[in-house]
């Protein structure tokens, strides 16, 4: 009861400075990260979470689910086959630089054995829009940005999870629950990605049979009772929710939007309370032990994975494009450690492998610089777009006698 009272107090405080927040640095999900750290066992001792912990893996897995099912939602299918080149090259090839880059630093910065750096790679090498909110939700920011980013951070969760599985099995003796071979890690995702296809067609044809529909007061609860159903299902089936959740959301969108614009308002607030008590519970773990534990080259890998490994990889995949290059250095800036991190961290922990907590420990600190760096600019550099046009300045890769809108995609209904 004293992680609800926190939680309370921690989400009045956020409301009230959400407007501060809004036009400043100062980031929402910052202060439930330092919230949480005060009351755990480091500062306060109000709360007694570990790594172990159930509620934390919960909280991450559930706050992960919420946020890809609205974010599918914000993807309009039809657009996204006619501009797939962008996120295809982020994905194809700057997800797998950053991958064997950050496992080569970890490696010889770190001292982990080679199968636990690239472990280590891959549990990092997923992106996360909840902390870069303000770029892939405001509309002044130019579409073919937010939807880069969007689908990247939706998309590579999934991508990620079945090399993170094959290399805890490849590390060493485990606990037991993570070893899985490759043909039941493919058999995990195609199953996610048909139930996130299938169960919202399935409802979609239900609400249109003619002794069947939902009353207008009801109506948000639909694609809320099928993304609970959806949740539910791939966790009983051991089906991958991270790819159902963001192929549902986009599906649900493009057969019924007045589904997904009557259920935005509410999924969009339960997105945010699963995020913030992920948040929450996150910032618990920590601790100064934790900071203690990670040596000065696990730090220096930290601050490159941010400023260096992030951006690189992904200036080189979109080498080429037509984004301009003020768009191409936001997206490449923007490349935060979120939800999935956490979950796949977890997982690594759990595993029981040699060099677990070592890889955790390096995991976290850097999931939790991504959150200060990352949380903290959206705003700033999101309103310099909007300046931008309020003062008719062109971007010098734009021709300057198009419209101001010409040529953007809106991926938003």
């Amino acid at each position: 009861m004293v992680l609800v009272v926190v939680f309370g107090v921690a989400l009045l405080v956020a409301v009230l400075l959400s407007g501060l927040a809004a036009r400043t640095v100062l980031s929402t999900s910052f202060l439930f990260l330092v919230g949480g750290a005060l009351v755990s066992d480091g500062f306060l001792g109000l709360i007694h979470i570990t790594a172990d912990s159930e509620i934390v893996s919960v909280t991450a897995d559930l706050a992960l689910f919420a946020v890809l099912f609205t974010d599918g939602m914000h993807v309009a299918l039809p657009k996204l086959r006619a501009n797939w080149k962008n996120p295809a090259r982020a994905l194809g090839l700057g997800m797998p630089l950053a991958f064997v880059f950050m496992a080569l630093v970890t490696h010889y910065l770190v001292g982990l054995d080679w199968t636990t750096s690239f472990l280590v790679g891959a549990v990092l090498a997923p992106t996360d829009p909840v902390f870069a909110s303000a770029i892939v939700g405001r509309r002044e920011v130019p579409a073919k940005l937010r939807q880069l980013l969007n689908v990247e951070s939706g998309i590579n969760d999934g991508l990620a999870l079945p090399v993170v599985l094959m290399l805890i099995a490849a590390a060493g003796p485990t606990a037991g629950s993570a070893e899985a071979s490759g043909s039941t890690i493919a058999v995990e995702l195609l199953l996610g990605l048909v139930f996130g296809v299938v169960l919202p067609l399935l409802v979609n044809g239900l609400v249109r049979f003619r002794l069947l529909g939902a009353e207008p007061k009801l109506q948000p609860l639909l694609p809320l009772a099928t993304g609970i159903t959806l949740y539910a299902t791939c966790h009983l089936t051991h089906a991958n929710p991270y790819l159902a959740a963001f192929s549902a959301g986009a599906v649900l969108a493009h057969v019924s939007p007045e589904a997904k614009t009557s259920f935005e308002p509410l999924g969009e607030a339960l997105a945010e309370l699963a995020k913030f008590a992920a948040l929450l519970v996150f910032g618990a773990l920590l601790t100064p032990q934790l900071f203690g534990d990670l040596s000065f080259g696990g730090y220096v890998a930290v601050i490159l994975a941010i400023v260096l490994i992030r951006p690189a990889s992904l200036l080189i995949s979109l080498l080429g494009t037509t984004i301009s290059r003020k768009e191409r250095l936001v997206a490449a800036w923007f490349g935060p450690k979120g939800f999935a991190s956490v979950v796949y961290g977890l997982l690594v922990l759990q595993s029981g492998i040699p060099q677990a907590e070592e890889a955790f420990t390096l995991v976290a600190v850097c999931i939790a610089f991504s959150i200060i760096a990352h949380s903290s600019t959206d705003v700033p550099i999101a309103r310099a777009f909007d300046v931008d046009e309020l003062v008719g300045i062109p971007d010098k890769d734009q021709p300057t006698t198009a419209p101001p809108e010409e040529g953007r995609l809106d991926m938003r209904a």
